[in-house]
């Protein structure tokens, strides 16, 4: 690691934190909570996922709402990153918000493709989603904007994310300047780097798990306006 003067700095990790644990091979669990067939689901994927989503929800699991968002790069590199689900438009797509200058911003400028995955472990279930992106429209991305907490209004306009920053505090002075520009303004507007994106499925993976790890595994495929069905093999 270089040092901001050009010094290299090295770490040395204690040896027990340099092996893996022996046992963690052996970490198994049994999923038999319960069982998905082609004759429990609906023949719309999304409303099949607001079925289980609102189940996630009764179940009042740990952030049932956090997907893990797949992104590529124009050189083909894929990254993830967990993001809040905030809403399903229209019965026929995912939305989320962002910041469109980050990461997955500029990847979705260059290839407006992504998936998705939930994973509920209270339930025992996942979600695979893959698709087309598309930007939200400004007066959807607007009205949620401006119903978001002050503070993190503030810290829309202040973080440049993903971008390198020299310190803690360089974001921090970003913050101060931010609130002082806009004074007692509330709420902010929204600025024009940050916004929705739609996720619109054409394809969807319900995943139940079972015993001796022979899961139920039901695929939604798009054709045209309709939504085919197979049973995959785990």
């Amino acid at each position: 690691m270089l040092t901001a003067s050009g010094a290299l700095l090295c770490f040395i990790l204690p040896q027990h934190l340099l092996m893996i644990d022996p046992h963690l091979a052996d970490l198994r669990k049994t999923y038999a909570q319960r069982t998905l067939s082609e004759a429990d689901v609906l023949p719309a994927a999304v409303l099949q996922f607001r079925r289980w989503l609102e189940e996630a929800l009764q179940a009042q699991l740990d952030e049932p709402t956090a997907m893990t968002l797949a992104t590529v790069s124009e050189s083909g590199q894929p990254s993830a990153r967990v993001v809040l689900l905030k809403g399903l438009p229209d019965d026929a797509g995912l939305l989320f918000y962002t910041n469109y200058e980050s990461r997955k911003g500029q990847e979705l400028a260059a290839r407006p493709l992504a998936a998705a995955t939930f994973f509920w472990p209270g339930l025992e279930r996942q979600v695979r989603v893959e698709g087309r992106v598309e930007k939200a429209p400004a007066s959807l991305s607007d009205e949620y904007f401006q119903s978001r907490p002050r503070a993190s209004q503030v810290g829309a306009w202040a973080s440049p994310q993903s971008q390198k920053i020299e310190s803690r505090q360089q974001l921090e002075q970003q913050e101060t300047a931010v609130l002082n520009r806009f004074g007692d303004q509330d709420p902010l507007p929204r600025p024009e780097h940050w916004g929705g994106y739609i996720l619109r499925p054409h394809r969807i993976e319900f995943w139940q798990g079972r015993p001796s790890r022979l899961h139920d595994r039901i695929v939604y495929e798009l054709e045209g306006d309709t939504w085919r069905l197979s049973r995959l093999a785990p």
